[in-house]
């Protein structure tokens, strides 16, 4: 099974937004964003939550995905 990480605090500050407010403007539960970004790596997520967090960062669901093992 791969393993895969999200890119949520990378993007989060290069738009300059907490967490708080990526999951305001997604719609994603912040106790979902959170954990998804601090967890360094993931056998299973939410694909609803990613493509989400993908529209509002404004990028392919490729560039939120890091695949760290397959």
């Amino acid at each position: 099974m791969g393993l895969v990480r999200l890119k949520i605090r990378e993007l989060a500050q290069e738009k300059g937004w907490t967490l708080k407010e990526v999951s305001d403007r997604s719609g994603v539960i912040y106790s979902t964003v959170r954990s998804y970004a601090r967890r360094s790596a993931m056998t299973t997520v939410d694909f609803t939550a990613i493509y989400k967090l993908a529209r509002t960062f404004e990028v392919t669901i490729e560039e939120l995905v890091e695949i760290l093992e397959e």
